[in-house]
């Protein structure tokens, strides 16, 4: 009787190989799930598939294969694919398999009509990997930086459930609805930067374009005898320190200061104790910090509860939900649960613990747990944080733009009031001469 290797998961996720005894493939597949199992992949032994490679030796190749026969625009070429773009990708897949039509045609099919250069490429070397034997998840996970590690185990539990196509449909749901809260987000953190940066601008021209004219009008018709106003000294004075600051030799002080600073961030962003503390300053800032805050739980709540919905196990879930929580302090709270639930504990113990997650989540949380309804329940916790922080972001605009207003104004009107006032003087001395 033929000997068959084979590639299956338990219920928890967890992977194993072995060789087994059967007169067909088939056969193989029954055995093993009458043991409990999912097979991912069985082939006559000595001709199974090598394991698949980790870490940088999939980006090195996923790199490699992308810029494979491309090689005078490779160099250029982003490693890549915008959300957006991937995002439509999984809606039409889905679109297409739900339709009856076989998943490696429906490949063949978008490869085609793809404008995205590395998506198209990508879409090609899967389609080859599941033609050659590969399983879908298996081929996607040749390509790390493409798809995520959460999109890879959606689509193998999709798999193993044989549900690909309500699976992929809830992964394009996913990305649409992550999409929108995180460019709510981006919006309200925007919005007083760029009013902010308008405001420094002007402030930079009148400091050294105006004021050192009105300075010189004011030295020749005043001379050294009157005194000015202190609010116009106060002003000449900041104009003369911006002029100094592009004159060298402060220039290159200035310049040496702006490098060490960007060089201070930069290694604050890509420290363990710097990524960390900068998290934590995120959810501790007025206003930005609860918006933040929202934003992390409600990203939380839906990856989790779109993981466990798909069929993916609990651990495994958690374990991704951690890679993609977007903060380390989440993430923390996050590793506690994943701890505490391998122990056979509740999660709500160690979300309460943690301080992150509010009263009403936690409460929630312990509802869907004791019904049995936990994905149902953190889907729920991800729409009621949406709302929140779509009201959050409405309020913080409608607040922000008079205020910027009013700022920008008492800039701009200090200034000129302090032009002004001189003004004033030389107007007086000449009516009394």
């Amino acid at each position: 009787m033929p000997k068959f290797e084979y590639t299956a998961l338990d219920a928890r996720g967890a992977e194993s190989t072995g060789v087994v005894e059967a007169a067909s493939q088939n056969d193989v597949v029954a055995q093993l799930r009458q043991q409990g199992f999912f097979p991912t992949s069985v082939a006559p032994e000595g001709q199974g598939k090598k394991p698949a490679k980790t870490g940088k030796a999939v980006a090195k190749k996923a790199d490699a294969a992308v810029s494979g026969g491309k090689k005078g625009k490779s160099f250029f070429q982003k490693k890549t694919v915008p959300t957006k773009v991937l995002m439509i990708f999984t809606r039409q897949l889905a679109t297409l398999i739900d339709a009856g039509l076989p998943l490696l045609k429906g490949l063949t099919v978008l490869a085609k009509q793809e404008k995205n250069l590395v998506l198209r490429d990508s879409i090609v070397q899967i389609a080859d990997s599941v033609q050659g034997g590969s399983t879908f998840s298996e081929a996607m996970g040749q390509h790390p930086r493409i798809f995520q590690k959460l999109y890879v185990s959606m689509v193998k539990a999709g798999e193993i459930g044989g549900v690909l196509e309500l699976v992929l449909t809830r992964l394009a749901e996913f990305q649409e609805k992550a999409q929108k809260l995180k460019n709510k987000i981006k919006s309200a953190m925007t919005y007083p930067l760029v009013v902010l940066t308008i405001a420094l601008l002007i402030l930079v021209f009148l400091l050294t374009t105006i004021v050192p004219k009105f300075a010189k009008i004011f030295q020749d018709m005043l001379g050294e005898s009157e005194k000015l106003p202190e609010l116009t000294l106060w002003v000449m004075a900041a104009s003369g320190f911006l002029m100094n600051m592009f004159v060298p030799p402060t220039l290159w002080f200035t310049l040496i200061a702006i490098f060490g600073i960007g060089s201070g961030w930069w290694a604050l962003n890509n420290t363990v104790k710097g990524i960390d503390f900068m998290d934590r300053m995120k959810l501790k800032l007025p206003i930005f910090g609860d918006i933040a805050r929202k934003g992390a739980i409600a990203r939380f709540t839906r990856t989790l509860g779109t993981l466990v919905t798909s069929g993916v196990p609990i651990l495994q879930a958690l374990n991704i939900t951690k890679e993609t929580a977007g903060n380390v302090v989440l993430a923390n709270a996050i590793t506690k649960v994943h701890d505490a639930v391998k122990e056979g504990e509740s999660i709500v113990s160690p979300l309460e613990a943690s301080g992150v997650f509010p009263p009403m989540v936690i409460s929630m949380v312990d509802v869907g747990e004791e019904t049995g309804q936990l994905p149902e329940m953190l889907l729920k916790v991800a729409e009621v944080y949406d709302d929140e922080v779509d009201n959050a972001v409405e309020s913080l605009t409608s607040l922000l733009e008079p205020i910027m207003i009013v700022i920008l104004a008492f800039i701009v009107g200090t200034i000129v009031i302090a032009l002004f006032l001189p003004l004033i003087k030389i107007i007086e001395k000449m009516q009394t001469t």
